[in-house]
């Protein structure tokens, strides 16, 4: 499941197009990619990946970008 989400999520294709090599459907795997992520899955994985990646002193923190997008709020919002 986590490979079908994954390739989904790098590629740029449908759940739709997701092959049958991975084993469960595109629905079954966009269902599962929701419940995850409404259970914060990945924040906790990336979490434990940076926790891990630190404890072993192998994090480069000059390396690091922080991203933001700015929206014009359109009719008079706040």
């Amino acid at each position: 499941m986590l490979a079908a989400i994954i390739f989904v999520a790098t590629t740029g294709c449908t759940w739709a197009q997701l092959p049958p090599v991975f084993g469960p459907s595109g629905p079954t795997a966009h269902r599962r990619f929701s419940e995850w992520s409404r259970a914060r899955v990945w924040a906790k994985l990336h979490r434990l990946v940076l926790d891990e990646l630190g404890s072993r002193g192998e994090l480069d923190w000059s390396r690091c970008a922080i991203d933001s997008v700015n929206m014009r709020a359109l009719q008079g919002g706040t």
